[in-house]
């Protein structure tokens, strides 16, 4: 399946969303805003742990389809950054399975055919 790969997310979520399979979500990301902005008629993500830079063939995380979606922007103190307002996505997921990127195109965000696993294949942790 063909899906938008979110990176950089914390093993924290992951295994909240594995235990869970409802979670809501709030990204901070530049480059995930990014690519949820652009796939606002898609309904399924892809995610994992690893960097933008790291993900590759064989890369593993969760495949989870999108049921919320709402933007909005948040204040933050003007001691811990040069900007005062910060854009924050907040997505509700549904776990859907595991999964193994198999191809992927990067073009400041990544797309990536992605297999579903069984839960013996992962490995993640």
């Amino acid at each position: 399946m063909e899906v938008i790969v979110l990176t950089g997310i914390s093993r924290r979520v992951l295994d909240d969303l594995l235990r869970n399979p409802y979670k809501t979500v709030e990204l901070r990301s530049a480059r995930n805003i990014e690519a949820l902005e652009k796939i606002k008629m898609q309904k399924r993500v892809f995610l994992t742990y690893e960097t933008f830079h790291d993900v590759a063939r064989g890369t593993e995380g969760l495949i989870a389809e999108i049921l919320k979606f709402e933007e909005m922007d948040q204040r933050i103190l003007w001691e811990e950054s040069d900007e005062r307002e910060q854009t924050v996505v907040r997505i509700q997921l549904r776990l859907l399975g595991l999964g193994k990127v198999i191809e992927i195109e990067r073009n400041g965000i990544i797309r990536a055919r992605v297999r579903e696993m069984l839960p013996h294949e992962m490995r993640m942790g």
